[in-house]
């Protein structure tokens, strides 16, 4: 098990073999969450949602309309 201690700041250094496993380096964006339970997930911002961009084929002349994708038809 890893840990880390935080500053009178509220600051903590990633252990640098978490930084590792996930490819994190200066910059990288980290994402908190906390569950009702109190577990904390953490996890590294290291894509956008334009990197998915193109990388689903659209059938040719398929289309749907927005009244289609509504789930509470």
């Amino acid at each position: 098990m890893t840990e880390s201690t935080i500053t009178s700041k509220g600051q903590t250094t990633v252990p640098a073999d978490v930084r590792a496993l996930i490819n994190a380096g200066p910059g990288t964006r980290l994402v908190w969450s906390v569950a009702p339970d109190g577990t904390i997930l953490v996890r590294a911002k290291t894509r956008s949602i334009l990197d998915l961009a193109g990388r689903i084929d659209v059938p040719k002349g398929r289309r749907v309309s927005v009244g289609d994708m509504n789930p509470w038809r």
